[in-house]
């Protein structure tokens, strides 16, 4: 499922640091614009403890985690939209995303140069939504000239797409992104025909220094109170001591230096998964002697729409399902004293799939 999150920012707020502690590939992190020309991708493994827990009890050839696909977007800046530093090619990037990670600077630092020359993440956050924005109501309007004359000769549906695009355009004029527009359910549909970035899910990332990694500062209070207002999800992470923990590679120590900052956790960990609840994604299991497997679905899947993840064939063919939950599997410690136990569920092809869920699909093609 090739679904990927864009992190963006203004130059030089920590993308590129918090990207390389993400993934192995190594993006260029320099205290000067435009480092990144071409966008990285990287695939990376979404932590799961519940995976780990399943392997223990089942003790399976091979376990394989889920992924979600992290792409880091160069630093956009003040007129991208007109194309200024290298902007239509960035923009054109985030319009490929399907989630967008917004890293705003929550830190000072006369050592790190800002692009405006002070830090602040409002001013920033807007500099980025005006040109996403601007981009937006370019493609709008584009489209609206379009199909103006064929919704003035009576054409019913040039004339309901017209109106939705009327509608959009107006909010984005306003300063308003496409997502934060009230939509009839038949809008729902249109709107996502036209890919419109604004339209995208948001999660802001506020990049702090070291003694605001645990409970924020007044710049993250500021944001905090921007994203409960469009009822954005936020996260606090400190790129530079995730940089620093990811040079750790014995467990021990990287354990000893988190219990120092006083996190249960690296913050990267977090912010994955953070990243796939954002692109509305869950996980159902696989578990069997050969492997033990995470397999990622929409939010919202039934039975057989879940069994074409591992194959169309699956789908296509699907007859049941039979599903234990993740509790209980625990609870019991293998399959077969789940059955004993009479907790194993037969599912047809109406059944919702569950986060957690460990499945097995019958089927015949």
């Amino acid at each position: 499922m090739a679904l990927k999150c864009g992190i963006v920012g203004l130059p030089n707020v920590g993308k590129s640091t918090l990207f390389n502690c993400l993934s192995n590939a190594k993006a260029q992190s320099a205290n000067f614009p435009f480092c990144t020309i071409e966008p990285n991708v990287g695939i990376i493994t979404v932590p799961d403890p519940r995976l780990q827990k399943l392997a223990e009890l089942v003790n399976p050839q091979n376990v394989i985690p889920t992924t979600v696909e992290i792409v880091d977007i160069a630093g956009l800046v003040k007129g991208a939209s007109q194309g200024e530093g290298l902007g239509n090619k960035f923009l054109g990037n985030i319009r490929e995303t399907d989630a967008i990670l917004h890293v705003l600077r929550c830190f000072d630092d006369g050592n790190v140069v800002h692009v405006d020359g002070s830090v602040d993440p409002i001013r920033d956050k807007e500099v980025i939504d005006m040109e996403l924005q601007l981009k937006d109501l370019e493609t709008l309007q584009a489209r609206a000239t379009k199909i103006k004359k064929a919704a003035r000769t009576g054409d019913k549906d040039a004339a309901k797409s017209l109106g939705f695009y009327e509608k959009i355009i107006t909010a984005l004029e306003a300063g308003h992104s496409a997502r934060s527009v009230e939509l009839e359910e038949s809008e729902v549909g249109l709107l996502k025909e036209l890919q419109l970035i604004t339209a995208k899910p948001v999660m802001y990332v506020c990049n702090v220094d070291e003694a605001s990694v645990i409970s924020g500062n007044a710049y993250v209070e500021n944001v905090q109170e921007i994203a409960a207002a469009e009822g954005a999800s936020l996260m606090i992470i400190g790129a530079a001591i995730e940089a620093d923990i990811a040079e750790l590679d014995d467990p021990e120590e990287r354990s000893m230096f988190l219990e120092d900052m006083g996190l249960k956790e690296a913050g990267v960990a977090q912010l994955i998964r953070k990243a796939y609840e954002l692109l509305n994604l869950q996980t159902y299991f696989t578990a069997g002697e050969k492997e033990v497997r995470a397999w990622t679905y929409r939010r919202g899947y039934k039975a057989p729409q879940a069994a074409g993840v591992i194959h169309t064939d699956f789908q296509k063919g699907f007859i049941r399902a039979e599903v234990i939950a993740y509790e209980d599997y625990i609870t019991y410690g293998s399959e077969a004293a789940v059955k004993e136990a009479g907790k194993l569920g037969v599912e047809g092809k109406e059944y919702l799939v569950k986060d957690g869920d460990i499945m097995h699909f019958r089927f015949n093609v």
